[in-house]
């Protein structure tokens, strides 16, 4: 008798007839005689009996055909190969079709899904094959049935699906000092340990372009102040070092002086330990200065796969007081705003300043100067964002003012919105921690389909009643990615499971990742809250208290749900606004063309991201703030606030600063702001103007609007997608860049 199935994907699985008897009974439905439940049991008892223990899903499915072949009923046999037969030419057809459309280096959203990777280049179109080769396998053999029907129907979007047969996870949090102290092997060669700023900014780079190539999602540093700050202390050793060697003296009594800064300043006048002293800050000062220029330069020009893609890479700082942590921050911010190559704006990383009061937030917090230094770069180059770590929700009691370690209780963020810091099998951290796979519900099609009910109770309650049963099916669909995930070796990731993953460190090449994986996250996102409320009530939540109200009743639901899944399933569940790039229109352009143009729903090209105030919808950036700040507490898997600037923001620090203020005082965990930024494709000059059409350095009139597509910035427009392009153009301004908020109240 078969007691084991062996799968396509290779995964073993209980023997289960009734997924024999289903598929016999669904081609007998489709023959003039119908149903036989006597042959379909027969069929399916002889198979069992006369089958091996163990089998793959082909040998049964062959069985099952020689079975009705043997019987009366050859009309059934003829629709079940039929059916495996066009199931096969569906799938090489539709292949095909992508496969000319990236051959052709067509301009649609399969080729422009991802607007940070170039699918023209070589290497790109080997990504996109792969990819496209791939997500049908997933639909075929990874998907249980009932996922499979959610994706099919536009309910549920799966991302990274492309990834899912790799077992990768998502993203992580790098715990960086395991690399600097101790160097790394990642399958050929190995790096020594960092002794000086060079080398541990160059570690830095290559920890997180190793791991891209381990993982699909991004790579952070969760403290790069605290991580590097010791270097900076070596360097400075090393200068005086080499003065001791020039002068012939000995300065060992100066290695370890309490420094209050490291401020470049001129020798003039200065004699003895004092000039010596100063000469060292300076050449070390400069050295960090380069290290930081060549972190960024190296972030975004080295390739950690094809398709000129570099890495989705962040970094978090902004809490180390000490002369060495805000030395690191104070030079990776002028080389932010000093530009990369011919001053253009730096894409990657995304930059993470941590707000928080008593260090950097307040005039009298110790590194108040360098918050007001962060915003005057924000103002000109978008970055850094802002983390605000007051917010009630990033809080934690572990947090102590003078623990030399205290970013280990400090949220930090992935890039674009991607947060873990609550943990119900270890330490509440984001260090060492990621988040392993998330997915989508088209809440507005749950909606949709509600819309012909006139009772508005009764509207209202049939679709809490559909997204009920469809968190249902997403839990299980990431419970289900997680069993597959969990059976990876160790020996499969060779730097994240090594040297990254909390945990990690305990297993043994040929161990499976399943003991650690569980500190990470699983991520149900939603899309279209906006929509959603305007086909349930008709407006949507900026511009109606009803819909407000109904809004954090929605998102709360799917908190709460959430939170019993957790328990149900013993995972870190989160509910996760979305970040949707290609999903934006893709959702959308299914709804439309099975309901129609809906007017607030269905009519524009791409649906709200997440809980979002719609892009084309004219308020204050204060409204804005209050409507979208209590939905942060309740999607802890990532959030983001941002408001579009007017004109030329570069020259009022103090516009960033209120939109900050505005975070602090309604409890906001993330946020950050977009504004004009030029750039000419030929020379890279910026500036921004908003008419620029012509560059002023090199006469091009290749010009591009530098942009936040989701939460990261992109070098070109022409690589986003149709819905996301459409958006761009709605995007209406909530601030005169020229003219500061009113600064809120600092309790």
């Amino acid at each position: 008798m078969i007691q084991t199935v062996v799968k396509r994907d290779g995964r073993i699985v209980g023997f289960n007839e009734q997924k024999i008897m289903a598929a016999i009974r669904k081609a007998m439905l489709h023959t003039d005689k119908g149903e036989d439940e006597r042959l379909i049991q027969m069929i399916t008892d002889h198979i069992n009996v006369h089958g091996k223990s163990q089998m793959t899903v082909e040998n049964i499915q062959d069985a099952v055909e020689m079975e009705l072949m043997k019987s009366a009923r050859k009309d059934v046999a003829q629709k079940y190969i039929a059916y495996r037969h066009q199931r096969s030419i569906a799938r090489k057809a539709k292949t095909r079709e992508v496969f000319l459309e990236i051959i052709n280096i067509k301009n649609n959203d399969v080729t422009r899904e991802n607007a940070n990777m170039n699918a023209d280049t070589p290497a790109g179109m080997m990504m996109k094959f792969a990819s496209e080769s791939t997500k049908p396998f997933v639909d075929d053999y990874l998907l249980s049935e009932e996922s499979r029907d959610a994706v099919s129907h536009n309910y549920l979007h799966v991302h990274d699906k492309d990834y899912y047969p790799t077992k990768s996870l998502t993203c992580v949090q790098h715990p960086l000092d395991n690399i600097l102290n101790h160097g790394f092997s990642a399958g050929h060669g190995s790096s020594r340990a960092a002794k000086r700023i060079e080398t541990a900014s160059v570690l830095a780079c290559i920890s997180m372009e190793t791991a891209q190539n381990e993982m699909h999602g991004g790579q952070a540093i969760p403290a790069f102040d605290y991580y590097l700050a010791p270097y900076v202390r070596a360097s400075f050793i090393e200068e005086l070092k080499k003065l001791e060697e020039f002068n012939g003296a000995d300065y060992s009594h100066l290695y370890h002086k309490k420094m209050n800064d490291y401020i470049e300043l001129p020798l003039d006048g200065l004699t003895g330990e004092d000039r010596v002293l100063q000469h060292a800050v300076n050449k070390t000062v400069a050295r960090v200065h380069q290290s930081m220029e060549a972190f960024i330069h190296n972030m975004n020009t080295i390739h950690s796969r094809g398709g000129n893609q570099v890495v989705f890479s962040s970094i978090n700082y902004g809490t180390d007081t000490s002369a060495e942590g805000r030395c690191i921050m104070r030079e990776i911010l002028k080389s932010t705003y000093e530009g990369v190559g011919d001053g253009e704006t730096a894409i990657f990383p995304i930059q993470i300043w941590k707000k928080k009061r008593g260090v950097n937030y307040l005039p009298e917090d110790p590194n108040y100067d360098l918050y007001q230094l962060a915003c005057q770069v924000t103002a000109r180059r978008f970055f850094p964002n802002f983390l605000n770590l007051d917010a009630t929700f990033n809080q934690t009691d572990e947090w102590r003012a003078d623990d030399p370690q205290r970013y280990l209780h400090e949220v930090a963020t992935m890039g674009c919105r991607t947060r873990v810091f609550e943990n119900r099998f270890g330490p509440k951290t984001s260090v060492g921690r990621g988040n392993l796979s998330f997915s989508t519900i088209n809440i507005v099609r749950l909606a949709i389909e509600c819309m012909g009910i006139d009772d508005k109770e009764q509207r209202i309650a049939t679709f809490f009643a559909k997204l009920d049963h469809m968190l249902d099916i997403t839990a299980r669909q990431l419970d289900d990615r997680f069993r597959f995930q969990k059976t990876a070796f160790v020996k499969q990731f060779p730097l994240l499971m090594r040297s990254l993953w909390i945990g990690a460190d305990k297993l043994s090449p040929n161990d499976t990742i399943e003991p650690v994986i569980n500190q990470g996250t699983l991520g149900i996102g939603f899309i279209g809250l906006a929509e959603c409320l305007v086909a349930l009530i008709g407006k949507h939540h900026g511009e109606s208290e009803e819909a407000q109200a109904l809004g954090l009743r929605i998102v709360t639901y799917m908190r709460d749900r959430v939170n019993e899944f957790s328990e149900k399933y013993q995972h870190n569940y989160s509910v996760l606004a979305t970040p949707a790039e290609g999903l934006s229109g893709k959702f959308t352009k299914v709804d439309r063309k099975d309901f129609g143009s809906i007017p607030g729903v269905t009519d524009r090209d791409y649906y709200t991201n997440s809980n979002h105030v719609p892009v084309y919808y004219k308020c204050s950036a204060r409204h804005k703030a209050e409507v979208e700040a209590p939905y942060h507490d309740l999607t802890r898997g990532g959030h983001i606030f941002y408001v579009e600037i007017d004109g030329d923001a570069t020259h009022n620090p103090k516009v960033i600063m209120s939109v900050v203020d505005m975070m602090d005082q309604l409890n906001m965990g993330y946020g950050s702001v977009n504004h004009n930024r030029n750039r000419c494709m030929d020379c890279g000059y910026e500036n921004a103007d908003p008419t620029l059409e012509v560059c002023p350095k090199c006469g091009s009139r290749h010009i591009d609007r530098l942009q936040r597509i989701t939460g990261y910035l992109v070098g070109t427009t022409d690589r986003w997608n149709h819905g996301k392009l459409c958006e761009l153009n709605d995007r209406v301004t909530h601030i005169d860049g020229g003219n500061q908020l009113p600064l809120f109240e600092r309790l």
